[in-house]
């Protein structure tokens, strides 16, 4: 694909895409537009730049959450009714670090090569970086029971989601102490089940 190509594509799956999300609310549309240019224009060339690519590029990895609840809302509604939108987002923004830094430890050398710039230290996975994983790992214990306090779900998916959670705050601890590929593949693994686990039981359990 050339580079005249691959603008072309984009631009209409853009076009598409936000043509879609504003048949459901402009508010979705905007938040998508919004996720697009940040995403591609800040993370993306950041990426090259600074590990702080990371956390900018969690805020559109997780906007997804907030723009399926704004769009199930429709054209006008008001920003009250967005709590729940939020709380999706900030479980699927925390969830971003430790699967994310995770890849970056498996993949790190293939990432060196390419000239990214995805982890806080230049010697490569370190004690700081299993640390981090560890945090926000944590972060989202409380974060968890959001869904249950709001009354969107039961008290099924509560103690399923704490589970998850204390699930990746273990394997976290376990990265930091081996200090190795395979236990950080381990948390590479736990949160790819982790997200659907979670979504999954918030939606069979909702309120």
């Amino acid at each position: 694909m050339s580079v005249i190509e691959a603008w072309v594509f984009v631009f209409i799956a853009a076009a598409v895409g936000l043509y879609i999300m504003y048949s459901f609310s402009v508010e979705a549309a905007l938040i998508s537009a919004g996720s697009l240019l940040l995403y591609g224009f800040v993370y993306t060339p950041l990426k090259k730049v600074n590990s702080i690519a990371v956390l900018v590029g969690a805020i559109p990895g997780a906007l997804p959450c907030l723009i399926g609840w704004v769009a199930g809302f429709g054209h006008g509604e008001v920003h009250a009714n967005w709590i729940g939108g939020w709380i999706l987002f900030g479980i699927q923004f925390l969830w971003q670090f430790p699967h994310f830094w995770a890849i970056a430890w498996v993949a790190h050398k293939d990432y060196s090569m390419a000239g990214f710039k995805l982890l806080r230290s230049n010697e490569g996975p370190t004690k700081f970086t299993a640390l981090q994983a560890i945090l926000y790992s944590i972060i989202m214990v409380p974060v968890g029971l959001l869904p249950y306090l709001n009354n969107m779900s039961g008290i099924v998916s509560l103690w399923i989601v704490l589970g998850c959670n204390l699930y990746m705050v273990y394997v976290s601890v376990m990265l930091f102490l081996k200090m190795d590929v395979k236990a950080a593949r381990m948390v590479m693994f736990s949160s790819y089940f982790y997200l659907m686990l979670v979504f999954l039981s918030l939606y069979a359990d909702k309120a």
